[in-house]
């Protein structure tokens, strides 16, 4: 009996013995979030907590699941070189592809890339038949071999269609079925570094379809979706994780490999609180500089006219505008929509001849909106346009728009043509708004409900884009869209 006891406690101490701690911490959909905002305090507190996650175990692995870009104008402006040089004192070992990498054409991509000290992953992006982008990379850690593959939403290529339809993008769940078993002959665990989403995408498998139709895959540490985990969602045997958005937590999941078998531990989302945890004075230091160059930036001249550009409350609440066809112009442009419509009440100021800064744009369009595209049918575009026929001047609803012509007469919406055709009811438009209409604010509650997507886009950042493409302006259209009678 006592050898018997002997021999399984000698079993039990060698299995202890073969045990490898990883740990894995995360963070994603920053945004250009890396400052203390509100109770959060930025990347310099997350590089906190990851310090002290590694002083606990060194075997630990830093990630991003993709989207730096879009969303705070003072790393908008310097395209998130900020994030990244924070992201490089931090360490990360990785980051996904993001959607929002394609904001910008390729050569801000090619920027990114070349000030980093980790790798930006996607092995579903091709280009003239290639892979576009590093596929994966395998790191051993403490005699672990760890694989981490990336992958992108393909719904990309509709969402930043201006940039994306640039590439090749190829079916996730066939590059998987591909790329999986050469790693795992190469690795003891998988790591898919996804920005996919758990949420219904327009094309493509999202990070949970991913895991069901795909052996193989220990982890998947996801993005896109902004979704907050309280717990890993385990499918297939896949592990999936995410820590919400903009660097309000840091995802630490604990996992044990045991003789090539990974055994999950432990996960939290710890909350990235500015008033709990010292900030870590490099990065903090590092993006104190930033924010000051950033706001100086503020003021970088973006765009010239030589005429006013009306955007006063006055007169846009009341009539249509140059300033107002402009937005909806660059919303068409940004978003490939067939047409565009805006209220008036989000237009808080106009442009005066000379210099456009960035500022000035800012203060057209206070509100931090994003375009927002939806899919309506010609009876419900009908809808929407007859409900703008029943504003009276001076309300915030009244519209501006682009792409659509008709005329307003005894409240009624009439000679409805759209890009010079007449509407037609069984057709399904592309409408680009903003957020706020898209949710049916400003009583357009025909766009509630409707499907539809978030580009993720600031329209400030989108008319600041425009307005560099169209430049100098000596001339804008300001009547003609919609006839009042």
């Amino acid at each position: 009996m006592k050898k018997v006891l002997l021999i399984t406690l000698l079993l039990v101490m060698a299995v202890f013995v073969m045990a490898q701690r990883l740990t894995i911490v995360h963070i994603n959909d920053t945004h250009g979030h890396i400052w203390p905002e509100g109770e959060y305090g930025g990347l310099a507190a997350v590089a906190t907590l990851i310090n002290q996650v590694r002083a606990e175990n060194p075997n630990t692995i830093f990630l991003h699941a993709g989207d730096i870009n879009t969303g705070v104008p003072e790393s908008d402006l310097q395209d998130a070189a900020p994030d990244i040089v924070a992201l490089n004192l931090m360490k990360l070992e990785a980051m996904a592809i993001g959607n929002h990498e394609f904001d910008n054409d390729a050569s801000v991509l090619a920027k990114q890339m070349e000030i980093a000290n980790f790798p930006f992953l996607s092995a579903n992006i091709y280009k003239d038949g290639e892979p576009a982008f590093q596929e994966y990379l395998i790191k051993e850690v403490a005699g672990i071999k760890v694989a981490i593959v990336g992958f992108t939403a393909q719904e990309t290529e509709i969402l930043e269609y201006l940039y994306a339809k640039d590439y090749e993008w190829k079916d996730v769940i066939e590059v998987a079925e591909e790329i999986i078993p050469e790693l795992e002959a190469q690795a003891d665990v998988i790591i898919a570094l996804t920005h996919m989403g758990s949420n219904p995408v327009l094309v493509g498998p999202n990070s949970w379809e991913l895991a069901k139709a795909v052996d193989g895959i220990d982890v998947i540490v996801d993005g896109h979706s902004h979704t907050f985990y309280e717990r890993p969602e385990i499918i297939n045997e896949t592990i999936i994780v995410s820590a919400g958005e903009w660097a309000k937590n840091l995802g630490k999941l604990e996992l044990e490999i045991v003789d090539g078998t990974v055994i999950f531990v432990s996960f939290r989302n710890l909350p990235v609180i500015a008033e709990e945890i010292e900030p870590d004075f490099a990065v903090a230091t590092v993006l104190d500089y930033f924010k000051k160059a950033g706001g100086e930036a503020l003021n970088i001249v973006v765009g010239e006219t030589t005429i006013k550009l009306e955007g006063d409350r006055g007169v846009v609440r009341a009539q249509d505008t140059n300033l107002g066809y402009l937005i909806c112009d660059a919303m068409v442009w940004k978003s490939g929509a067939d047409i565009a419509i805006s209220n008036s009440g989000g237009i808080r100021a106009s442009i005066e001849a000379g210099p456009i800064t960035y500022r000035d744009i800012l203060t057209v369009l206070p509100f931090g909106n994003t375009l927002y595209v939806v899919d309506v049918p010609g009876t419900s575009l009908r809808e929407v346009l007859q409900f703008t026929a029943t504003r009276e001047a001076g309300q915030g609803a009244m519209p501006q728009v682009s792409g659509v012509t008709y005329v307003i007469e005894n409240g009624e919406a009439k000679d409805i043509l759209v890009n010079g055709a007449p509407i037609d009811d069984n057709k399904v438009y592309k409408v680009a708004t903003n957020n706020y209409l898209a949710s049916g604010g400003d009583g357009y509650e025909a766009l509630a409900g409707l499907s539809g997507y978030d580009t993720g886009f600031v329209l400030a950042d989108v008319v600041v884009e425009f307005v560099g493409e169209i430049s100098p302006i000596t001339g804008y259209q300001d009547s003609g869209r919609i006839t009042r009678k």
